[in-house]
């Protein structure tokens, strides 16, 4: 059964507006959907504007998160957008496991990160278990600010914390017979629901993969903070994937498992829709999704969602540099 995610008009470029209109009426459609049991995402701009008391709510979160003190890889100091306002990057996340909207942040502080265990395992010689202070005391943390491109065709930029994908490799040594990693994230039916309209079959919990020269790669990261602090719950704490080159659904939330494994696994988008979410999700202006262009973008900067400007999309989301040679 295909599983539909539908954007809003303004993801898509203002020419292609009435022509999305023609093919859809809209509250018809997910009417349909949903007495299929199909769900779909969508995502208004009225659910960016937050009255004060959420704005009270959602800074008080910040609270409870611990600064952390690190240097700034000066590779990935900047780039040449501005970094995303703090507020919108929290408050415009998508985050399945906790809805099918970018207002999950309230439903995602449900997110129990105590006590956490992420398992390295499968085709390596030295499998381990990391709880978080394993974490920081094995591989050094730094900030790397980077371009974030989602496949719903809207981008920010972000000012991560974390250490290189590549440190693992090292640390945990894999076999000449592991070809692909793949991330778990956390997942228990009581706290991570999903959608209302999430159908019993969705593939849970979460999984995503990337071949080992991918991880390997320079850009390749795991975060564990943001904006100077731990990761908030709603961007995928305590510990996510950070692949900037490809759409950000390739980026793994709240992992609790790398495995590395000698077949290319199933993957949670690519299993449900194929067409719409392939393996590889590199970012790339000249193929389009089935129903919108890739070859722009809405930045999310700052200020109100009007003032937020459409930007021509770039090969491997500006990192051709790093990455292209891995698909040459």
């Amino acid at each position: 059964m295909a599983f539909i995610h539908i954007p809003p008009s303004w993801q898509l470029p203002e020419s292609k507006i009435t022509a999305e209109r023609l093919y859809f009426n809209r509250r018809r459609f997910i009417k349909t959907l949903v007495g299929a049991g199909i769900g779909a995402s969508l995502l208004p701009l009225a659910g960016c504007k937050k009255s004060q008391a959420q704005l009270t709510e959602l800074e008080a979160t910040y609270k409870n998160l611990s600064t952390l003190e690190v240097t700034t890889n000066p590779t990935f100091a900047s780039v040449e957008r501005p970094t995303t306002d703090r507020i919108l990057a929290s408050s415009y996340n998508n985050f399945y496991e906790f809805g099918g909207t970018k207002s999950i942040w309230q439903a995602a502080q449900k997110l129990p990160t105590e006590d956490w265990k992420v398992e390295v395992t499968g085709l390596v010689r030295n499998p381990q278990t990391y709880d978080l202070e394993d974490i920081q005391k094995n591989f050094p943390l730094e900030e790397r600010t980077y371009r974030f491109r989602c496949v719903e065709a809207w981008s920010m930029v972000l000012p991560w914390i974390g250490f290189p994908m590549k440190s693992l490799l090292a640390a945990v040594e894999p076999t000449e017979k592991a070809k692909f990693i793949r991330f778990t994230s956390f997942y228990d039916p009581k706290i991570t629901s999903g959608p209302s309209f999430s159908l019993s079959t969705l593939p849970w919990p979460y999984t995503e993969s990337l071949r080992i020269e991918e991880m390997a790669n320079d850009l390749a990261f795991f975060a564990v903070g943001i904006y100077g602090q731990t990761l908030p719950k709603q961007h995928g704490a305590p510990i996510r994937a950070v692949l900037p080159w490809k759409y950000g659904f390739k980026g793994a939330k709240s992992i609790v498992k790398i495995e590395f494994l000698e077949e290319q696994p199933a993957t949670y988008w690519n299993t449900i829709v194929p067409s719409e979410y392939d393996f590889e999700a590199n970012v790339n202006p000249d193929k389009p999704h089935p129903r919108w262009s890739q070859a722009r973008e809405k930045f999310i900067a700052q200020g109100p969602d009007l003032s937020w400007e459409w930007k021509e999309t770039l090969p491997y989301n500006g990192y051709g540099e790093f990455v292209a040679s891995l698909y040459s």
